[in-house]
């Protein structure tokens, strides 16, 4: 879409398979020129968007291109690209302020290519165009986790403080992922309060494999036991189905302790919002539970809301242990929501 349409890699203008980028180029800067709703849905952790199109212009050069022909397309494209020229160079300048950067669009095609190529008749040095592009990425997340990981599974009932515990396993030098800090959802009715907006799925993977691909894949990482999805969110099927065959870590404390650490959780939380969440599993708590909850939440007794609730929690939860190999199940008794106290105890166990 720039001057140069088809363009020859020349020298100082490179391509770069997403692996090689990862191996040999992560320090160097890498820049998305898709669409702004493309980079939203997903993209690379750590790239910067300079979009080549926005949105609508992406979509007019697509019907174009499927109602006319190709050359139309382009003529279109270039005449929305012209006047950006500039501003192209000063944004990627900000971005690489040594001369090199990588860029990438959707496939590695036309878009990525063209960009790359009018940097590199501009000034910058070292120029780097990511083989396949965003698609090629995506391929690679996924087959990152087809790999066979060691994995520690914990589970516990609704309440059991089992974020917290994976804080303190992590203190203690343990691999730790926070399934749901990627999902920004705590994994239950209530799970969104106090969140942002939850990632798409796609781009959930993407943030999960910027952090893993970072520890040592021989070591152990513990994971909390989570649903097939958090929220709205998809875990990686892969992944999903290795935590659900590993060992599963069943932390037991009783329903009362459960409920004061609810307490000090969300009771600070608006409370038309608490009513809100409530009403979304009334169909599973019951009528009469439901109506309990709400008159115990107007009265301001959040401990009896927990309590109430937690019949329902503790239930779905069971049920969900109920479908594993028993013998893949290790049910640990703790007594108090001391966290530091059931990591300590929890890792003794498994070690």
């Amino acid at each position: 879409m720039l001057p140069s349409f088809s363009v020859s890699l020349q020298i100082m203008l490179y391509e770069i398979s997403i692996e090689e980028y990862y191996n040999k180029a992560p320090l160097i800067p890498l820049v998305d020129v898709r669409s702004p709703g493309e980079f939203q849905q997903g993209h690379i952790v750590g790239a910067v968007n300079i979009p080549l199109f926005s949105d609508e212009e992406r979509a007019a050069v697509g019907t174009i291109y499927k109602k006319k022909t190709k050359e139309k397309a382009i003529e279109l494209g270039y005449q929305y690209v012209t006047p950006k020229l500039q501003s192209f160079l000063n944004e990627s300048a900000k971005v690489s302020k040594q001369g090199a950067i990588a860029v990438h669009c959707w496939r590695g095609g036309m878009r990525s290519r063209s960009f790359a190529q009018h940097l590199h008749e501009n000034g910058f040095q070292e120029v780097y165009v990511i083989e396949g592009g965003y698609k090629a990425f995506r391929n690679y997340v996924l087959d990152f986790f087809d790999q066979k990981f060691k994995l520690h599974i914990l589970g516990g009932y609704t309440g059991s403080g089992k974020t917290f515990i994976l804080d303190e396993l992590k203190l203690m030098g343990e691999q730790v992922i926070d399934l749901e800090y990627f999902a920004h959802h705590k994994g239950s009715a209530f799970g969104s309060l106090g969140e942002t907006a939850q990632p798409s799925s796609q781009h959930f993977e993407n943030e999960l494999f910027e952090y893993w691909r970072h520890l040592d894949i021989q070591r152990p990482v513990w994971l909390e036991d989570e649903s097939a999805r958090i929220g709205c969110v998809q875990i990686p099927k892969a992944l999903y189905a290795q935590m659900r065959f590993n060992k599963l870590y069943f932390i037991d404390i009783p329903k009362e302790e459960r409920a004061k650490l609810l307490v000090t959780e969300y009771a600070g939380f608006n409370s038309d919002h608490l009513a809100k969440s409530i009403n979304s599993i009334a169909k599973r708590l019951g009528g009469q539970n439901v109506k309990a909850a709400l008159d115990a939440l107007e009265n301001k007794d959040y401990y009896r809301v927990a309590m109430i609730t937690l019949q329902y929690y503790d239930k779905a939860y069971l049920n969900g242990v109920a479908k594993r190999d028993p013998e893949m199940v290790q049910p640990i008794p703790l007594h108090t929501v001391n966290h530091a106290k059931n990591a300590k105890q929890l890792l003794e166990i498994v070690k």
